[in-house]
């Protein structure tokens, strides 16, 4: 199961990239109020830089934010109550240390490379509330972590349970959000748009949606 003790399962930046294009393309398509959806993308985070933002909110507090730049990538997560790695938590079982001006869970932010440090106070972020942190520079054959001694527990900052969509399995995302949106989703259709293939207004309607391709243009997903 993809964690960020099994970060081998993790795709690499590029092809997560177009993971979570799908995501929030098969979110928006699904489902036309925003505030209802898991998942977001923003092609044009920042038009300057080239930075693109996917998101995750499950509406109970807990997230994941990634931001795909050229310098690389860099996953946050907060897994507000599951986690005993929480520094907001008012439970905690830690005394934070603080880095790089956040005082975090002791070792998240060790070895995180200054090439990537702009994230850091990005307020979208809320990087004060985080269980997990995981980066990539472009440069770099595989994910990283910081030096963590972690809590005893089966899933302790929470990035089991919060980046289980992220294998890319398109089956896994049907069956999930046939249970969440409580509709029935055409398993075929989301096939092909996990396999990025160009989004014809016939498979909007094969999906069961009135969208049209237009209201899909900051997700930035190719369209014909």
């Amino acid at each position: 199961m993809l964690s960020t003790r099994t970060l081998s399962s993790l795709p690499g930046i590029s092809d997560l990239r177009r993971i979570t294009q799908s995501l929030a393309t098969l979110d928006a398509i699904l489902c036309e109020d925003w505030e209802s959806r898991y998942h977001s993308f923003n092609a044009k985070w920042n038009v300057t830089s080239g930075e693109a933002m996917a998101s995750m909110r499950n509406g109970s507090g807990d997230d994941w934010f990634i931001l795909f730049s050229a310098a690389g990538a860099v996953i946050k997560g907060f897994a507000h109550e599951r986690s005993g790695m929480s520094p907001v938590a008012g439970n905690r079982s830690f005394t934070p240390v603080k880095q790089r001006g956040l005082a975090l869970y002791p070792g998240l932010l060790t070895g995180f490379p200054d090439a990537l440090a702009p994230v850091l106070t990005e307020a979208a972020f809320s990087m004060e509330a985080t269980t997990f942190l995981v980066w990539r520079l472009a440069s770099q054959p595989a994910w990283q972590i910081g030096d963590i001694a972690w809590p005893t527990s089966d899933d302790p900052d929470g990035s089991e349970d919060l980046l289980v969509l992220l294998d890319g399995d398109a089956d896994r995302y049907a069956a999930w959000a046939a249970d969440y949106f409580e509709r029935e989703v055409d398993a075929r259709a989301v096939r092909q748009i996990f396999a990025h293939g160009l989004l014809r207004q016939e498979l909007l309607e094969r999906l069961g949606s009135e969208r049209t391709l237009e209201d899909l243009t900051e997700i930035g997903y190719p369209a014909s």
